[in-house]
């Protein structure tokens, strides 16, 4: 009989141990706030899985995100009825106020790279009361209020003021990439883009030509700015020009652009006579997501693709009944925020917060 024994044992002679098991891989972060809903997607939405609903109830919008993708900044009504700014923690649930309480506020963002602040824009410098509504007898118009100032600040801390000037400064976004920030602003005498560092350095006037510039996003890579503008002519120009006197803009006719981040290469992306706002890009930058009426019904508001470059029928991302809107990309590509009513009751006017795995 063979002696087998050395021979499985090798040269050491000692048996080889078992190899050690491979120690498991952690499981991937997905957002644990809210609760599941995927009920609420359509056939159609074949981008959206694992759908979560972050909000319930009253108006909730602008979600955008963490640099560490953990969080949300985002606006709703406050106590005294004008919007504020609030934080989510995707994975707690935890919900904070950040913004004082106190006059109204818009588009607030996190700064780059620790998101350990925060800019928005807040009428609080003009007052502690909510600004009135606009006056819509004139049709439907979005207020300008001069008192919207930027400002920054850190958790728990109080407003810091941000290129204090006098008229509108607002929708201000940052570049995750350097730290840049884009925002509107009347301080030229018309609504234009503007760009600046977090030091209040560089302050330089990105768009020149009469009308309303805004809503305006970095790519992910901070080559180009997407936004929404209007160009309006002969009639349209004279009573664009009245209403900005009165500190209004109509809204009812916004085109998508973009340009290259010095201003150069303008390319305009629709063409439909809707409204069309909230551009953002794709994570790898080849087609821009946005919010539109542009089909036969103007109160029904999906979001919808178009690429980068060149020319293509726009894709429809959503189909659900009502408002979907203010989409946005999580930074590493793989989650998708946005606004939307599509949990609200007949007869009720909620819109809220909705997360979503993106499928490519």
């Amino acid at each position: 009989m063979i002696w087998l024994a050395p021979l499985l044992a090798g040269c050491g002679g000692d048996a080889p141990k078992p190899a050690p098991e491979p120690e498991p891989e952690p499981a991937a972060w997905a957002p644990a706030a809210g609760k599941p809903v995927d009920a609420l997607l359509k056939p159609e939405e074949k981008h959206l899985a694992d759908l979560r609903q972050l909000t319930f109830g009253g108006e909730n919008a602008e979600a955008y995100w963490s640099p560490d993708g953990k969080k949300l900044i985002y606006q709703k009504h406050g106590e005294k009825g004008c919007d504020q700014q609030f934080e989510l923690d995707l994975t707690t649930g935890d919900e904070t106020r950040i913004s004082s309480g106190n006059g109204r506020t818009t588009c607030g963002y996190y700064s780059w790279p620790d998101g350990d602040r925060f800019i928005y824009a807040t009428t609080e410098g003009g007052g502690e009361a909510c600004p009135a509504d606009p006056d819509r007898s004139q049709g439907y118009v979005w207020p300008l209020y001069d008192t919207f100032d930027l400002v920054w600040q850190t958790p728990g801390g109080a407003p810091e003021p941000f290129l204090a000037s006098p008229g509108y400064d607002a929708e201000a976004t940052i570049c995750f990439e350097t730290g840049k920030i884009v925002f509107t602003s009347t301080r030229s005498g018309d609504l234009e883009l503007w760009t600046v560092n977090p030091d209040g350095s560089d302050l330089t006037q990105m768009t020149s030509t009469p009308g309303y510039d805004g809503g305006a996003f970095f790519t992910p890579d901070c080559s180009r700015i997407v936004w929404r503008a209007s160009r309006p002519e002969g009639d349209a120009l004279a009573d664009y020009q009245r209403l900005l006197g009165q500190q209004l803009v109509r809204p009812s006719k916004l085109e998508i652009h973009s340009m290259k981040a010095d201003g150069t290469d303008v390319r305009q992306h629709t063409s439909n006579g809707a409204a069309n706002f909230g551009p953002y890009a794709y994570p790898d930058g080849s087609r821009i997501v946005f919010a539109s009426n542009m089909g036969e019904n103007p109160r029904e508001f999906d979001l919808w693709s178009v690429p980068m470059e060149g020319e293509a029928e726009p894709e429809r991302i959503t189909t659900a009944a009502g408002f979907d809107g203010f989409p946005m990309f999580s930074p590493d590509g793989k989650w998708f925020v946005f606004a939307s009513n599509r949990a609200t009751a007949e007869g009720a006017h909620d819109t809220n917060l909705f997360v979503a795995r993106w499928v490519p």
